[in-house]
């Protein structure tokens, strides 16, 4: 047993080899290499850690079945036995497991209704089952923590209930839809039998003599039953799909003769042409009406252009003032930029000194390293020789008392050449150590090559997905200098064109706002990040009145973006106010909210962020420690959702979420810096995916020179292995041969005094080396002391630096801030004029339109009229008479309402040929896909296969049996056959023709194939070896916890009636013994409860 557990735990570095995929026909007899690779699969520990997620840690029954009390159950991470004698609870704590992860009862195989689980004389039964949940794959481990417990109770009436608790007990959820997505993440399938195997499940499959029984069990483990079951689900509804074309294309052309009867009725409606006398003066009064009010309408415009004018002079006054500051603080700025490069310049001086100091302390490190492997190697030699003089001695002893001698020809030349091969096999031995080490030290340096590798490759694919991103914006900014819009993408110039010349021709029923963020502006140009990382998206959105519209614009879009990257739609009712948000916003003496610190010129841009983000409700706080205050150290503000910083950072009440972007897109103003920092980060960028990919190359060609080497050892370690075997069985065949005369001692002896010699020889060597190594060591520590020294030279230059740095920042920031200013202003100055410039133009234009409305007027009535009355009130008396003369059309039909009756025919009948033409296009598509994906299926469940086959033929042979599986596609059959010993001595048979031991041991052989083609946390197994002889049983012991060994990351739970008393002890496997179960409490009463289920 002490063997057996050297072979099962005692090498858990190594790692598991790569996966092998077939496409070629699969063929039944291993070759050598495929064979060796398996067993070294076998036998390895790939992994060196237990699981992290999804096993059982510890699991708890209370009025469960026939026990009023089990558990708690603490599982080990790795291999468990559950054992005791029959009715202790073993199956019952399987059958909770399967119940307590939400299985059905019927899963069980004990029980139709899950109230059969409730203890006689009980109201209810409880199970709770703690699992784990550690690692970078763990389920919400923030609201969990390590472990997720979960306690499910069942009532009398079989109804249940589940609490989902975290590590301390807190109840998280009570909901089957948690736990279903707990299930889902960790891949747990408590009704597929690799990953919890019932008694009852084994003897319908795996003990079935149908052929089918066994192809649906394989069929169930590797979740392909499902997958067929969803094709067949697919195909239904492409059927009914068909079904729904056939209708639809009847309809279409009812539809169509609708359409077209509307059609020819509004072709037939006669406009009434004549108007009444009296409308045509109130027509004369109503044009110039309109004139008089056009001219009251100049005269305030003309006073406002006086007044702003006379405030051009205070702008012009306060733009030099700031342009004065901006220069000092540009002037200090460069003082100590200087300053700091000088500084620079030192640390650059004393870095290629660290770097030969770093070069020599690997180089010493190295010298130290031979020494200590020299003097290890030579500390062996001395063990073996003093094995070998003990031997000697032994020997010698031996040959003196014995009483035949032979003769001294025979003994002598037998002697000489046992000598002769020993010596031989020493030199070889050695030589297999020393190729043992060369072999490591390739072994290392590939595992070190290959994970460099895979980093680089990662870090070349960020900086080319990063370069490509900044490539995309520099271009858009560069753009966006002749033309502002096109920040929010080059399409959206040419898009606003489009939505203008449509809503000219009446598409639109309400023109379209968009994009949002080009209604925005800033009063605080520090905050521009954080507001754009705030409204993200919504920057780039349009806004429509109506869903017409937004089908009219969707339109519009799909001629220049492709599906799924146009901008955002939102549908709202525009109003011409903003919403009173006074009672619901936040409100803060030091920080403002985003709805304040923003300049929205349209109450509809204004009205839809609030809806769409809540934008009253956000503080924007530029200080990361003073946001952290203000919403986690004490209560959030009042109304008071979230909040943002300067850097972009979003702040919760018990979250904080850092920003990915550092420089804002949309709203900055100042474009030439932002593309200045462009071309910086681009070049900076360039450079380094150059040095990756230089490093990348060289790296590849190390790993394959070194598997080269490594594949190069290999080879010749099996030619020494089997040198070694060879000269072995010589010298053993030598020392068995009967002596019929007398041994010559005295060869002995002075073997045994030249091996005292030899001893003395290897002590003086390790004496040499030993101080060979103290003096590298010496050597060694003065390397490593010179480099600390550079290294501490370079921290002070980088602490002298620091303080410069926080200056140049402060300096920068003054600079910033006095730009700030000045641009503030010279912001205020060009809106002062543009409003001049505006006031103006309204000027021009009223004055425009006072001629054109003259010029109208005159068309309409040439002498000019007073007229005392209003625009509106003529305009209602017009309305009046108006409708006096529509009634008179009554009698051929309300014009609107036929309008109105023609376009719903006509949306109707477009609606239902676009349904027609998406399903038919939906048809054509749907065929394609699943002749792929049937095709991928096949491919899949042929890998599956053979993979199976490959690991049942691989398990037999460790008992030295063969076999062969034989799968049935079309029939859905699966036939094994087995037979013991070697296949060229028997033919294969049936399983049914084995032994109980034997088809157990095979059966298990099934099993394990299953679960090496299988995923799942944890495995169940129920009364594996209960038909099996003591070999067997062994056997398949053996190779479970192999199995187990090397799939540490994964939980094993086996239950027997065994004792289990022969197991290694490790650390990796636990035994659950069961108590002996009552008197008279040995099976479960379900009789009685089918009974009351009958009469229910």
């Amino acid at each position: 047993m002490g063997k057996r557990k050297e072979e099962s735990f005692s090498n858990p570095g190594l790692h598991k080899r790569p996966r092998q995929e077939y496409t070629d026909e699969y063929n039944d007899e291993l070759d050598n290499d495929e064979h060796s690779e398996l067993q070294s699969d076998s036998n390895s520990s790939s992994q060196s850690t237990s699981g992290e997620v999804g096993i059982i840690e510890s699991i708890q029954l209370k009025n469960f079945m026939c026990h009023s009390m089990l558990g708690p159950f603490q599982f080990g991470s790795n291999v468990n036995f559950v054992v005791g004698n029959n009715g202790s609870g073993k199956s019952a704590v399987l059958t909770a497991l399967i119940v307590g992860l939400g299985g059905k009862a019927t899963t069980t195989n004990r029980g139709s209704s899950l109230k059969v689980f409730v203890k006689d004389g009980e109201t209810s039964a409880d199970v709770s089952i703690t699992l784990r949940n550690r690692g970078k794959d763990a389920f919400k481990p923030e609201v969990y923590g390590s472990s997720i417990i979960v306690a499910q109770h069942i009532s009398m009436d079989g109804s249940r209930s589940y609490k989902l608790k975290s590590k301390t007990g807190t109840l998280i959820s009570s909901k089957k839809d948690e736990l279903t997505a707990i299930l889902d993440h960790f891949n747990i399938q408590v009704d597929n039998p690799v990953s919890v195997l019932t008694q009852e499940m084994s003897k319908h499959f795996l003990q079935s003599k149908n052929e089918g029984d066994k192809y649906k069990f394989f069929m169930k483990a590797t979740q392909l039953e499902q997958m067929k079951a969803d094709y067949s689900y697919i195909m239904q509804t492409k059927s009914r799909t068909h079904e729904q074309i056939e209708q639809g294309v009847g309809r279409l052309q009812d539809l169509r003769q609708h359409y077209v009867e509307k059609e020819e009725r509004y072709k037939s409606i006669a406009f009434v042409s004549e108007m009444e006398t009296n409308l045509e003066t109130l027509k004369h009064k109503m044009a110039w009406a309109v004139v008089s009010e056009t001219e009251k309408e100049m005269k305030p415009i003309k006073d406002s252009i006086d007044i702003e004018e006379g405030r051009t002079e205070k702008y012009d006054q306060k733009l030099k003032e700031w342009q004065v500051k901006v220069n000092e603080a540009e002037e200090k700025y460069k003082a100590i930029q200087d300053k700091l490069e000088k500084i620079s310049e030192e640390a650059q001086a004393l870095q290629p000194q660290c770097v030969c100091l770093k070069a020599d302390v690997q180089a010493k490190r190295k010298a130290y390293n031979e020494a200590e492997a020299h003097y290890n190697r030579s500390r062996t030699e001395l063990k073996r020789l003093e094995k070998d003089d003990e031997q000697l001695r032994k020997r010698i002893e031996e040959l003196k008392n014995s009483a035949d001698q032979v003769s001294e020809s025979e003994k002598l030349e037998r002697q000489k050449k046992i000598d002769q091969l020993k010596e031989q096999l020493k030199i070889v031995h050695d030589q297999e150590v020393m190729m043992v080490q060369e072999m490591n030290q390739f072994q290392q340096a590939v595992y070190k090559s290959k994970e460099e590798l895979a980093r680089l490759q990662r870090e070349e694919l960020d900086v080319k997905q990063a370069l490509d991103s900044k490539q995309r914006q520099l271009k858009e900014l560069t753009d966006s200098k002749t033309n502002r819009l096109k920040r929010f993408g080059q399409h959206v110039p040419v898009l606003l064109e489009e939505i203008e010349g449509a809503y000219r021709k009446g598409h639109f029923k309400h023109k379209p706002i968009g994009p949002l963020g080009a209604f925005i502006s800033l009063k605080d140009a520090e905050l521009t990040l954080a507001v754009e990382t705030c409204l993200k998206s919504l920057l780039q959105a349009f806004c429509c009145d109506n869903h017409h519209d937004e089908r009219t614009l969707q339109t519009l879009m799909s001629k220049f973006y492709s599906s799924g990257y146009r901008p955002q739609i939102i549908v709202s009712r525009f109003r011409n106010e903003v919403y009173d948000v006074r009672p619901r916003a936040v409100h803060h003496p030091e920080f403002p909210s985003v709805l304040t610190a923003l300049e929205i010129d349209n109450a509809v841009v204004a009205n839809c962020l609030i809806d769409m983000r809540g934008i009253e409700t956000i503080l924007l706080i530029k200080s990361n420690p003073k946001a952290r205050e203000v919403m986690q150290s004490k209560r959030p503000p009042k109304n008071c959702r979230e909040a943002f910083t300067a850097e972009g950072d979003q702040v919760f009440e018990r979250r904080y979420y850092s920003s990915d972007n550092t420089r804002p897109k949309f709203l900055s103003k100042d474009v030439e810096a932002e593309i200045s920092h462009l071309q910086k980060e681009i070049e900076n960028k360039v450079a380094q995916l150059s040095t990756s990919q230089h490093r990348l190359c060289s790296i590849e060609n190390e790993t394959r020179q070194n598997e080269d080497y490594l594949n190069r050892r290999r080879r010749q370690q099996k030619e020494l292995q089997m040198k070694i075997r060879r000269i072995k069985i010589e010298i053993s065949d030598l020392e068995n041969v009967e002596e019929h005369q007398s041994v010559d001692i005295s060869t002995l002896e002075d073997e045994a005094q030249e091996n005292k010699h030899k001893m003395e020889s290897v002590k003086r060597d390790m004496e040499q080396q030993r101080g060979k190594m103290e003096d590298s060591k010496n050597i060694l520590r003065l390397a490593e002391h010179k480099l600390e020294e550079i290294k501490e030279k370079l921290h002070q230059v980088e602490e002298i630096a620091s303080p410069v740095k926080d200056e140049l920042n402060q300096a920068d920031l003054e600079v910033e801030k006095s730009k700030h200013h000045w641009q503030h202003y010279e912001e205020k100055q060009k809106e002062h004029l543009a409003s001049i410039k505006k006031l103006k133009g309204e000027l021009a234009a009223k004055e425009k339109e006072f001629k054109e409305k003259i010029a109208q007027a005159t068309q309409i009535c040439p002498q000019r009229i007073e007229v005392n009355r209003t625009v509106k009130s003529l305009d209602t008396e017009m309305n009046r008479l108006r409708d006096q003369i529509n009634s008179k059309r009554d009698h051929h039909g309300n014009r609107e309402e036929i309008i109105k009756q023609l376009i719903e025919a006509k949306d109707k009948y477009q609606d239902a040929e676009g349904k027609v033409k998406n399903l038919k296009k939906f048809i054509k598509l749907l065929d394609q896909i699943m002749t792929q994906r049937y095709k991928m299926y096949q491919q899949f469940r042929r890998c599956l296969t053979l993979r199976c086959k490959f690991y049942f033929d691989f398990l037999l042979c460790q008992r030295s049996y063969s076999g062969k599986m034989s799968f049935d596609h079309k029939n859905e059959t699966l036939s094994i056959t087995v037979q013991p010993g070697d296949i060229n001595k028997a033919a294969l048979n049936d399983m049914r023709s084995l032994s109980g031991g034997e088809r157990s041991f095979s059966t298990v052989c099934f099993i394990l194939s299953l679960w090496s083609i299988a995923e799942s946390p944890f495995r169940c197994l129920d009364e594996f070896d209960v038909f099996m002889d003591m070999v067997n049983r062994r056997i398949a012991m053996d190779m479970m916890l192999k199995m187990a060994d090397s799939q540490r990351h994964r939980q094993f739970i086996l239950l027997t009636p065994q004792s289990m008393s022969s197991l290694p002890t490790s650390g990796l496997i636990r035994i659950l013994r069961m108590q002996d179960p009552e008197r008279g409490q040995t099976t479960l009463n379900f009789q009685r409860r089918r009974q009351d289920e009958e009469e229910d």
